[in-house]
């Protein structure tokens, strides 16, 4: 191939983009692109390792280039030839490739190995002992696009990984496999490492059997990230499910009620403790602003909501306050449905009763005064003015 007089102007005395542009010219000679490989510009030396007419010699000197850019892109377009690469192969040109793919999946830096992965992670062809190289990577931009896609990672090989990781995120990287066995799944929920357990769960093509979720349900009470996952599995039978629901907060309570796939049944009861927990939160957001008033000293506001939930007159509360009885008034709160910890605030702000007269919640937060006796201090006041 000759080059043209343009072209070799250009390349010796042109600029940094024309030179490059030199360089990525289809119709660049080999002779031309070694001249180029040593050009003072990372711009030109890119476009000359991305070229698929540089002799291999000449990627192998590229393959050490100070700029990593240099080396990445190099290192995605050797890789792409991978299967056509053997150190044993009777091609002299294919056994400096190879050569120089073996150098660039030892590079320094993280993007050039990355290039390799990103390249050769799918391929069914791919040298078997490259792939098992990219796949111990301890850095995961490198290791898990193998991980996860790689047809070439056998069952053997997966479970060496689970069993002895590189670094912790290489369990999760297999956890995130399409089409995980049972086999596999067994071996990463016996680990106990929360996060690749986490991603196990999450992933909806994983095939876990029964026995072992339900033992990753019982052992996820501590566990948010394994209790979301299980909410949100395709497939949770109903005993899981179950069992689901005695552990999980609030908020995932109400999206395990809302699977279509449970049992009538127990979507009933999931549902109506969503509703009670519900009516909970209404009531301590309730008990949060009667707090603050009383903690602003605001009698009136107290009056009004006391009387309101009660079901008396604001005349009756006021009687009740007259008698300066903290019983009296912690029996009225009791019925408006206060808490113990509330009743305290009122019998001191809205009725002026100092520390000795009020009736205080015991260490818990709980009443101090018995059922039936908070029931009798209230049917009392029924006798009082309304």
């Amino acid at each position: 191939m000759t080059d043209r007089p343009e072209d070799l102007h250009a390349a010796r005395h042109g600029d940094t983009a024309a030179r490059t542009a030199v360089a990525r010219a289809p119709h660049a000679s080999p002779e031309l692109l070694t001249f180029l490989a040593a050009d003072p510009a990372a711009q030109v030396r890119q476009a000359v390792a991305a070229h698929a007419a540089t002799p291999p010699a000449v990627a192998r000197l590229l393959a050490a280039d100070a700029d990593a850019e240099v080396r990445r892109v190099l290192a995605g377009r050797i890789a792409a030839l991978a299967p056509e690469l053997d150190s044993k192969a009777r091609s002299r040109m294919a056994r400096i490739s190879a050569g120089t793919l073996a150098m660039l999946v030892e590079d320094t830096a993280v993007e050039v190995r990355a290039a390799i992965a990103d390249a050769v992670r799918d391929m069914p062809d791919a040298p078997r002992e490259l792939i098992l190289r990219l796949a111990r990577d301890t850095a995961m931009p490198v290791a898990e696009p193998v991980i996860r896609l790689s047809p070439l990672l056998t069952e053997a090989d997966l479970l060496a990984l689970i069993a002895t990781p590189p670094v912790p995120a290489t369990r999760r990287a297999v956890a995130r496999r399409p089409a995980l066995s049972e086999t596999l799944s067994d071996a990463i929920a016996q680990t106990a490492d929360t996060p690749a357990v986490a991603a196990l769960l999450a992933n909806p093509s994983a095939a876990i059997r029964e026995a072992t979720l339900d033992r990753l349900v019982a052992g996820a009470g501590s566990r948010p990230s394994w209790q979301a996952a299980l909410v949100r599995r395709a497939q949770l039978p109903a005993q899981a499910a179950r069992a689901l629901g005695e552990i999980v907060t609030d908020q995932l309570l109400g999206a395990l009620a809302a699977r279509t796939d449970l049992p009538e049944g127990l979507a009933a009861a999931l549902r109506s403790r969503v509703t009670a927990s519900l009516a909970a939160e209404d009531a301590q957001d309730a008990e949060a602003e009667l707090f603050a008033a009383a903690q602003a000293g605001d009698r009136e506001a107290l009056l009004i909501r006391l009387a309101e939930a009660a079901g008396v007159s604001q005349a009756r509360v006021e009687a009740a306050l007259a008698l300066r009885s903290g019983r009296a008034i912690a029996g009225l709160c009791h019925s408006a449905g206060w808490s113990a910890t509330l009743a305290a605030e009122v019998q001191a702000v809205l009725g002026g009763l100092g520390p000795a007269e009020v009736v205080h919640p015991t260490a818990e937060g709980r009443w101090a005064l018995g059922e039936a006796e908070l029931q009798w201090q209230a049917e009392l006041l029924e006798g009082l003015p309304a």
